[in-house]
């Protein structure tokens, strides 16, 4: 059984108090909640959402580069709440509140007690990646969520004996598969800390193996969906690592990079917590999550993932840290270490705000940024411009729509109905998506990702306006290109200036050459 008091002293007839969450706990969700509320529609829409939108009209068991988990949510958003930002980011910020509670709970679940928990929650709202995930509606938001509740679950199994929190854990296993693939490495790396632990009798429990059979059923519609189109999320990873498109950092880059995107202030105590899982007083019991976490680190440096991929491990970690911080200063002199403990950190929290959360115009976040001389961590080689990739990607997108909308009405109507928009990139063919009914547009056509499943719309190519492209190749396979405008904003990214052409006279049916286009990538 679980520890019968908590780090604190808490005693059972007073278990009430913590039955919703200690006052820091509830304080922590609701601040969460409201700044991502408040700041909702402080700058535009990203470009992933736009492109979960165009996926979400075309509902199926997968995509090129998703599972389907996440568009279900972007779907149900949508019907729910329209199209409107706050309405789109409701969920995501309800997640990343919900998210700032429940690392709380794996606190008290270790047998942390109120000041245990108050600073684990604290810690997640104060990590920067996730501040910037919470703000969008993408699966990123909602993957830490559903691996706390499954670091949880089996927190319970070991704790009660009680097999049958397997079946929940493999329940919610199997949905966070068909929201984000990465949790298979979570799940390795438990079956690898039970090995390695006393807790290996579970390995022996029909409960445990029932559980990992009834996530392999959830995730199985996915799978066979990747079958039988070609597993094209592998041919895009391939892809991507061939182009050199992410970047690869090395083992020790990689680490200082979790420093920066988790808040600096932060690395003592995810470090502690590891420490703590792998060699404290309670390792024969929770060491699991401490080879859980070391195996996710170590596939996601050999796979040269991107730095943030390892993000939604890091709550166990936190909770972990703060019920050894917790019991370190039990008693003593070092108990007086709390308070400042806690105010450095929320101060931390205030002082990174600003750049990882749209709550300053843009210029002033510039001379803000250029003041603290901080500067997130890149995850891709792009020409993200002024601002850091993740707010630049909310600029520009209706003034270009507006600017191939200008275009495409200058056609004569009859022109109009055989002109297919057609983008390089699925970023500019979701924002053609998403605001071109205001402007009178047809939907875009896109040969890259789950753009090109959905095919040319029956375009023959007899006329077409070209997105992100430089014109040589256009050049080459129609009778005359022309430039006809140009795309570009202050804040946007670099890569997404260009110019806009109308091309006539493709030399092969569109629909023909559709299959020799595909790009994944």
């Amino acid at each position: 059984m679980g520890p019968q008091r908590t780090a604190s002293g808490q005693r059972p007839t007073a278990r009430w108090l913590l039955a919703a969450g200690p006052p820091l706990v509830l304080a922590c969700v609701a601040v969460k909640l409201l700044l991502h509320l408040a700041t909702a529609n402080r700058y535009g829409i990203f470009r992933d959402e736009m492109y979960g939108l165009a996926c979400a009209r075309h509902l199926d068991w997968g995509f090129v580069d998703c599972p389907p988990g996440g568009i279900v949510i972007t779907w149900v958003a949508r019907h729910l709440f329209g199209e409107s930002l706050l309405g789109l980011r409701f969920l995501p910020a309800l997640a990343g509140a919900a998210s700032v509670w429940a690392t709380a709970r794996l606190a008290r679940e270790m047998g942390g007690g109120i000041f245990s928990q108050g600073l684990a929650a604290l810690a997640f709202c104060i990590v920067p990646i996730y501040a910037i995930f919470d703000h969008w509606l993408m699966m990123n938001a909602f993957e830490p969520l559903i691996w706390i509740g499954a670091v949880w679950l089996v927190l319970r199994a070991i704790n009660t004996s009680d097999g049958r929190y397997w079946i929940g854990f493999g329940l919610l296993a199997g949905i966070g598969i068909e929201t984000k693939y990465s949790i298979v490495f979570l799940l390795a790396g438990i079956v690898v800390g039970l090995a390695l632990t006393p807790e290996r009798r579970w390995l022996r429990s029909w409960f445990f193996w029932l559980g990992l059979l009834i996530a392999a059923l959830i995730a199985l519609p996915n799978f066979l969906w990747q079958a039988g189109h070609g597993f094209p999320f592998l041919e895009m990873r391939h892809n991507i690592a061939a182009h050199q498109r992410d970047v690869v950092r090395g083992p020790i880059a990689f680490v200082a990079d979790q420093a920066a995107i988790m808040n600096p202030v932060l690395a003592p105590l995810w470090i502690g917590g590891a420490l703590w899982l792998l060699f404290g007083r309670q390792r024969h019991r929770y060491g699991v999550f401490g080879w859980a976490f070391l195996v996710v680190f170590g596939v996601f440096i050999l796979l040269k993932g991107k730095n943030y991929y390892v993000s939604p491990v890091y709550p166990v970690l936190f909770a972990a840290g703060a019920v050894g911080f917790e019991w370190v200063t039990l008693s003593g002199t070092r108990g007086r270490w709390r308070g400042p403990a806690v105010a450095v950190a929320a101060l931390s929290g205030l002082v990174l705000l600003p750049l990882v959360m749209p709550v300053l115009p843009p210029q002033t976040f510039l001379r803000y940024e250029q003041w603290l001389r901080l500067r997130p961590p890149e995850s891709e080689h792009q020409d993200h411009g002024l601002l850091p990739q993740y707010f630049a990607d909310e600029f520009g997108w209706e003034a270009m729509v507006r600017e191939v909308a200008r275009v495409y009405h200058s056609l004569p109507p009859a022109e109009q109905a055989r002109t297919a928009i057609f983008s390089n990139s699925w970023g500019d063919a979701a924002a053609v998506d998403f605001f071109g009914p205001k402007y009178g547009l047809p939907p875009a056509i896109c040969k890259n990702d789950s753009y090109w499943l959905w095919g040319p719309h029956g375009y023959t190519g007899e006329i077409v306006i070209v997105l992100n492209s430089d014109g040589a190749g256009d050049r080459q396979h129609f009778a005359s290109v022309e430039k006809v405008g140009r795309v570009q904003s202050t804040y946007s990214r670099h890569d997404e200036w260009f110019d806009i052409f109308l091309c006539r006279g493709l030399n092969e049916d569109l629909r023909l050459l559709w299959p020799k286009i595909k790009a994944y990538d």
